[in-house]
């Protein structure tokens, strides 16, 4: 079921509707045929996934026999997961915290599918509601909803596709041992694990997931998938959806994957970087990309750059939710392409935005802003959230691009980054929590139950790893996203 937008009430936001008796019947009914299809297909369970604040996927599952109750009526749970760490210990915020309350989780039947990779299961991302009906203000599906319908209220549509790394572990227990030799990027790599990646190929193709490619990545054991662009909340379901599948994967081959940003202190991490493009509905001919066709920089349309010119002002608090683990600071460090500094630049691997023109003759479709400096430690959805708010927010005050930076950043005078406006990005968590904390435009888009239980997550985290050594903070991420 995917979420139905309504026109708010003046003075609130868009939104998702609460449910209601005709509603619960409607979903009930729907349910109960896709139960019957799916016990016909010899499926025996549902997993229902929502990701929290630490960006880590939590699950609730029901027979295939009780799909039907769970989409009318959900299924329970404790508000208290939303500020879980990445070690399950909890802390509390202003506004969710201790053992008291429950929120039903409802699958999102649009999404339901079985899972190749685990025979007998099926998955459904959650809507999350209070038991009266109304969304609940924590559910960051509904808020990337949210977004998208700010954005169509003035006409326009975004396209979004995460790519996804992570590394192979053959070793057992908790240590990393690389189950691949060969180089980076070499055939190599493939040729070792070539039955593995098959497998995962096999597995998201079967999912519905539609892969663009594949291939060995840079540090020992590493490799990367892309998939098809789509919209934000679709991408985000799909992120989960591809992560879960390479993760059961792996482990039927007798291997361990981690989506950690930094697997080894001394090795290069992962990251899950973001591609999006802007589109304008209802153009004569179609849909039209606002990234490419135009007069501005490299061949953006105004409102591209704009859009753009918002996501790179707000990088800095961006990264709280987008860079959200002490580990993703030792991933984020100059030249290693993970983009360290607050710039743009066509091509630019260094660069923390990445603008993608395409090859000529494809460019109406292809031209794209890739953001670099996020990982998988985020919450696909607040992430996406986000950046959406910091474009339209460009948008709406029609900001404009410095100079796109054309090298390594890091290879510049300090004076002449100075004098080009090219800062470093937040070299740790501490500092990204407090650029959010200052950001009123992404406190108003999110809103403050939201921006205050980021904050309280991040800054249990610090805590956390106060003192530890990168070796022990790569110890206690690597397995846990």
């Amino acid at each position: 079921m995917e979420p139905t937008s309504v026109t708010a009430p003046e003075g609130q936001a868009p939104g998702v509707r609460p449910l209601d008796g005709h509603e619960r019947a409607r979903l009930g009914a729907r349910a109960a045929e896709a139960a019957r299809r799916l016990a016909g297909q010899g499926l025996v369970a549902v997993a229902l996934t929502w990701v929290d604040v630490s960006g880590i996927t939590r699950t609730k599952t029901v027979p295939v026999e009780r799909l039907e109750h769970a989409a009318a009526w959900g299924v329970g749970m404790s508000p208290v997961f939303d500020v879980f760490l990445l070690d399950d210990s909890i802390v509390s915020g202003r506004h969710i915290g201790g053992p008291v309350g429950d929120l039903r989780l409802h699958p999102d039947l649009d999404r339901l599918v079985p899972l190749a990779a685990l025979p007998g299961w099926a998955h459904a991302p959650a809507h999350r509601y209070a038991q009266d009906g109304t969304v609940h203000p924590l559910d960051t599906r509904a808020l990337l909803r949210r977004e998208i319908d700010r954005l169509a209220g003035d006409g326009w549509t975004v396209k979004a596709a995460f790519e996804i790394e992570w590394a192979v572990s053959k070793g057992e227990g908790d240590e990393f041992s690389p189950a691949c030799k060969g180089p980076a990027y070499g055939m190599t790599r493939v040729t070792e694990l070539a039955g593995y990646l098959r497998d995962v190929l096999k597995a998201l193709r079967e999912t519905g997931v539609t892969v663009v490619q594949l291939h060995p990545e840079y540090a020992a054991g590493q490799y990367e998938v892309s998939v098809a662009a789509e919209d934000p909340v679709g991408a985000a379901d799909t992120a989960v959806l591809v992560r879960e599948t390479i993760r059961a994967v792996t482990l039927e081959h007798g291997m361990a994957a981690s989506f950690s940003p930094k697997v080894e202190a001394d090795a290069v991490g992962n990251g899950a970087h973001v591609h999006l493009s802007l589109w304008r509905e209802g153009a004569a001919d179609g849909p039209a990309n606002a990234m490419t066709g135009g007069g501005g920089p490299c061949g953006m349309t105004a409102a591209g750059e704009a859009f753009t010119a918002g996501i790179l002002r707000r990088l800095p608090a961006l990264l709280a939710v987008g860079a959200p683990s002490v580990a993703s600071y030792l991933r984020l460090i100059p030249s290693h392409w993970a983009g360290a500094f607050a710039c743009w630049g066509l091509e630019n691997r260094e660069a923390a935005l990445r603008f993608v023109t395409g090859a000529e003759g494809e460019r109406a479709t292809a031209a794209n802003l890739e953001v670099k400096c996020v990982d998988g430690a985020a919450n696909p959805y607040l992430l996406l959230a986000a950046l959406l708010a910091a474009g339209r927010d460009g948008l709406g005050t029609g900001l404009t691009l410095p100079e796109p930076v054309g090298t390594d950043p890091a290879g510049l005078a300090e004076e002449e980054r100075a004098a080009r406006g090219i800062a470093a990005l937040p070299a740790s968590l501490g500092e990204a929590v407090a650029a959010f904390e200052a950001d009123t435009v992404l406190r108003d888009a999110l809103g403050e139950a939201v921006t205050d239980t980021v904050s309280a997550v991040r800054r249990g985290e610090i805590a956390l790893l106060d003192g530890a050594t990168p070796q022990q903070v790569a110890a206690a991420t690597r397995w846990r996203h």
